[in-house]
């Protein structure tokens, strides 16, 4: 063989295998975009299926405290109401005039008892999340802790739109309504700090406050409040981060994709 017809032999052979390697890797990219889409759409189906999940739960929690509502005013408050009638029938007949102090204080104690439970079952019957927006919630709330003059609370927003999404919004005014309550009871702070933020693409909750701190890692084994406020959060996309070190207070922010 000549050394011409070894020297094409040669050439074909290389360009065979660089079209054989080259089709090895045309075929891993491809695999590899196949898998990534593939891997993509599993991870979207899951969200959505989750997402799904949280819009069931958070209906099915909502029908449950309007039905409690509504047994406790028209079940346990009756039998309130008809208790507190019959100890006044008593006072006013004079049917027991030597307990009649002891019998007056039992109704005192059966009317305060009766006006907290309307106030409970109006509470859990109302509309309010879907009757008010996200910063008249929030405003709201501010409003009331400020009554108890345990601490300042300060609140600054930037909306200009309202947020429609109900859940978003339930997920937002339940966690800064959590982090309140656990500043006043356990942080001993002056002052707490919310802000409220919106851009294109994520609706941002910042809380803050002055108070003692605690040691992340301690919480996160106890916190059955905290967990659910992070897993609600993480459901709808969002993120969840949890800030604090001793004696230089705790800061939560929560963004979530709209």
């Amino acid at each position: 063989m000549r050394e011409s017809e070894i020297i094409i032999i040669t050439i074909l052979f290389y360009i065979i295998l660089g079209v054989f390697i080259l089709g090895i890797v045309v075929f891993i990219r491809q695999y590899l975009k196949r898998k990534k889409t593939y891997l993509s759409q599993i991870k979207q189906m899951d969200e959505e299926h989750k997402r799904e999940l949280l819009e069931t739960q958070v209906e099915i929690q909502s029908q449950t405290m309007k039905h409690i509502g509504r047994e406790i005013h028209d079940s346990v408050g009756q039998k309130l109401t008809l208790a507190s009638l019959y100890a006044q029938q008593l006072i006013f007949e004079e049917r027991v005039p030597k307990a009649f102090t002891e019998v007056n204080e039992i109704g005192e104690i059966i009317n305060e008892s009766l006006s907290e439970l309307r106030q409970l079952s109006k509470s859990l019957t109302s509309d309010t999340l879907e009757n008010h927006s996200l910063v008249e919630l929030i405003e709201r709330e501010c409003e009331l802790i400020n009554q108890l003059k345990e601490c300042e609370v300060h609140f600054e927003h930037t909306l200009k739109t309202k947020v429609t999404s109900y859940h978003i919004k339930s997920i937002l005014f339940r966690v800064t309504q959590e982090f309140l309550q656990n500043s006043i009871k356990h942080s001993r702070c002056k002052n707490i700090s919310i802000a409220l933020s919106k851009d294109e693409k994520k609706i941002q909750l910042r809380l803050e406050d002055d108070g003692k701190g605690f040691d992340i890692d301690k919480l996160k084994a106890k916190g059955i409040g905290l967990k659910n406020m992070e897993k609600r959060t993480q459901m709808l996309g969002g993120e969840f981060f949890l800030e604090s070190q001793i004696n230089k207070g705790t800061k939560l922010t929560v963004k979530i994709p709209l």
